[in-house]
């Protein structure tokens, strides 16, 4: 951890004092020293609301996610905060939307910003408790070194820097035509801060889901007597789709079907090694998604069904998730919570279980340890925003409050029925607009039948909150109050 991030969390624990350490939860009891809890969060690539087997997976088996779900919670109505990869990680790191800090779209190898030093992650918040930090995976919040995870309180990091697709684009385009210009060098490997690798052929990525699970399962060993978090971001099964001989052709869906059966391998030796290191009953187990599926991709992509539409449209398709939590003996088995929660809820319901200060700055992350112990009567997020990078600026598209959810007129892309692509190929999509229009997401959860008419009151409501998202966060050229800027390499 470098000196400024020490000051920073000096400087919190200072101002805050011991603030977040009175808790009143039973979960939150086990904060007290000697009981800290070890936090894992797995994060997927462009999976679909439907790719794990108690979702509704067809073609493919998942018996270890299925097995996390049995043995702990299934949350049905949880959001990744955008539908495109950097601004859906940025949230989840820091317990904000991502256009609160700055961070657009998915960054590139081009791209000269990243997360700002201002910023405090999920990582810098557990470290005031003394937690050891680790990443395995695609990072995505900038390449450059200021920007990378252990300049942001991660201990130890192995992965790529940016999704696995920004590479050579003939193979993404045209999987069999080599030998023309790449847009992009070969993908960066990085361990701690230096570059020890490259990928540089689709048979290279064959190996990511494989390295990370290793990596993880070595951390978890070496930091068994320590409170850790470890976060495990895979670069799959975002195209182009690489999976081990020891998965490749055996789920009856094809390529996708076998990269998600050995994802859930890899959730498998986590939670061995979780159990053979004795911390099982000690640790929290997350697992989501960064957004729903590539849906031009066709049969390299997944489902979302029955939601509508997938990634990068705010239609629930795009942004809500499976999301599955498991806590031996702290969650209740085999439970299910149908109520509204995001990725951004992490953050702070980390700090709560480790009694570690929040952030000074504001954050829009709330406490959901009440829908972890079951409380029936708990509703801890009242509402949420959904905004997307639009070429003109973030674009407030979409509130929810509740069962209702209020779509502001918008573009967006969609395949129109069409089939997607086949092999690795992707077909274009069309461009099409909605209006005004209001959904009760209880009974019509794929928004197929705007209730706006019928509903007028619930509109002008949804309305007024929109507009106080507006004016803290921003729409289109319409600057927020409340927006930070994110770090640029300028300014180092």
């Amino acid at each position: 951890m470098t000196e400024s991030i020490d000051r920073r969390c000096f400087l919190r624990d200072v101002v805050l004092g011991s603030a977040a350490l009175s808790m009143p939860s039973v979960l939150s009891s086990c904060a007290r020293a000697g009981h800290l809890p070890n936090f894992v969060v797995i994060f997927t690539d462009d999976q679909g609301y439907a790719d794990v087997g108690c979702f509704g997976a067809r073609g493919f088996e998942t018996p270890n996610l299925d097995r996390m779900a049995a043995e702990g919670m299934r949350f049905t109505d949880f959001y990744a905060t955008q539908a495109v990869c950097s601004a859906s990680r940025a949230a989840l790191l820091t317990g904000c939307y991502a256009n609160r800090i700055g961070i657009r779209g998915a960054l590139g190898p081009r791209s000269q910003v990243g997360i700002s030093d201002g910023e405090l992650t999920i990582a810098e918040v557990l470290k005031q408790r003394g937690y050891v930090c680790g990443i395995f995976g695609k990072w995505h919040l900038g390449h450059h070194r200021m920007f990378l995870p252990l300049q942001h309180g991660f201990d130890e990091y192995f992965g790529l820097p940016y999704s696995n697709d920004m590479w050579p684009r003939d193979y993404l385009c045209n999987p069999v035509s080599e030998g023309r210009k790449a847009e992009y060098p070969p993908l960066p490997l990085i361990d701690g801060n230096e570059k020890v690798g490259e990928i540089e052929t689709l048979e290279d990525q064959n190996t990511l889901t494989t390295l990370y699970t290793q990596r993880a399962v070595a951390f978890i060993e070496k930091h068994r007597t320590d409170p850790f978090f470890l976060y495990v971001p895979h670069s799959m099964p975002h195209v182009p789709l690489g999976v081990s001989e020891k998965f490749r052709g055996t789920s009856e869906q094809g390529m996708y079907g076998d990269v998600m059966m050995e994802i859930d391998w890899s959730v498998g030796q986590i939670l061995q090694a979780l159990e053979d290191n004795g911390v099982d009953r000690n640790t929290l187990v997350v697992f989501t998604s960064d957004n729903g599926p590539w849906l031009n991709f066709g049969n390299h992509a997944g489902s979302a069904l029955p939601l509508r539409e997938g990634k990068g449209t705010t239609w629930d398709g795009g942004q809500r998730e499976p999301c599955i939590m498991r806590w031996p003996r702290r969650i209740r088995a085999g439970s299910e919570c149908d109520k509204l929660a995001t990725t951004m809820d992490l953050l702070p319901t980390f700090a709560a279980l480790a009694g570690a200060p929040l952030p000074g700055h504001r954050i829009d992350g709330v406490n959901i340890l009440p829908l972890l112990e079951g409380d029936p009567g708990a509703n801890p997020r009242d509402h949420f925003f959904f905004y997307y990078t639009h070429p003109a600026g973030f674009q407030l598209q979409a509130v929810r409050q509740g069962k209702w959810k209020l779509h502001f007129p918008h573009n967006y892309r969609t395949l129109g029925g069409r089939p997607g692509g086949q092999g690795g190929l992707s077909v274009p999509y069309e461009q099409a607009s909605t209006g005004l229009e209001l959904y009760d997401l209880e009974k019509d959860i794929g928004e197929t039948t705007n209730v706006a008419d019928r509903y007028p009151q619930v509109v002008a409501h949804l309305q007024a909150l929109a507009e106080q998202a507006r004016e803290d966060l921003g729409d289109m050229e319409r600057e927020g109050t409340g927006v930070r800027p994110a770090g640029h390499t300028r300014h180092s």
